[in-house]
């Protein structure tokens, strides 16, 4: 008599563990999507300082001649982060693509450091208005990506916290979710932004 219970039991544990595994699934989704947003942040920031740059050489250029080898590594190292970046955009979790960001952003900090520290030696250049106004976009952009990696990692974290939890972990390794990486500065030299000064 009671043998219709135990069929009955089974279906109720079989639809919330269904339940479960889709809300579980919805959550990384979700997670995954709030990180996925926060680097399109700092991808914006980057392409502005990547369309800076070149505004930036030209008018150092005029007064830069004898210094074309630092222009001309800077246009490479631009070069270099916007082809770096654009393999990361199109997957945040490839882990080696975003390797490959972190380290020619890096690389194209250094050659601005050292582009603007050389400006800093020449008084018409230091005086010209042109390379005021872009040295405070560059300035104003630095913090901006200072601001989009902090919330970027923070989406980073949440995720792969979100991913590692149990129960959610078996659904994230059933589903393939792949670990996040984090925008972190790998040297200590790449860690102070480039100084502006007018």
């Amino acid at each position: 008599m009671l043998l219709w219970i135990i069929p009955l039991v089974l279906l109720v544990i079989a639809l919330i563990a269904v339940v479960w595994a889709v809300s579980a699934y919805n959550g990384l989704v979700a997670l995954r999507n709030r990180f996925a947003n926060a680097f399109s942040q700092i991808d914006v920031q980057l392409k502005r300082r990547h369309d800076l740059i070149p505004n930036l050489v030209e008018t150092s250029r005029a007064y830069l001649d004898h210094e074309r080898q630092t222009l001309e590594a800077v246009i490479a190292a631009r070069s270099q982060a916007v082809s770096a970046g654009a393999r990361a955009a199109a997957d945040p979790t490839d882990a080696q693509a975003m390797r490959g960001m972190l380290t020619a952003e890096g690389a194209l900090g250094a050659g601005l450091g050292r582009l603007l520290a050389i400006s800093e030696s020449y008084p018409q250049l230091k005086a010209d208005a042109t390379m005021a106004q872009l040295k405070e976009e560059l300035a104003s952009t630095e913090n901006r990506i200072a601001f989009a990696r902090q919330a970027y990692n923070d989406s980073v974290m949440a995720y792969n916290t979100g991913r590692e939890q149990m129960p959610a972990a078996m659904i994230a390794n059933a589903c393939n979710f792949r670990a996040a990486t984090p925008y972190e500065i790998e040297n200590s030299a790449e860690r102070v932004a480039p100084v502006v000064k007018f």
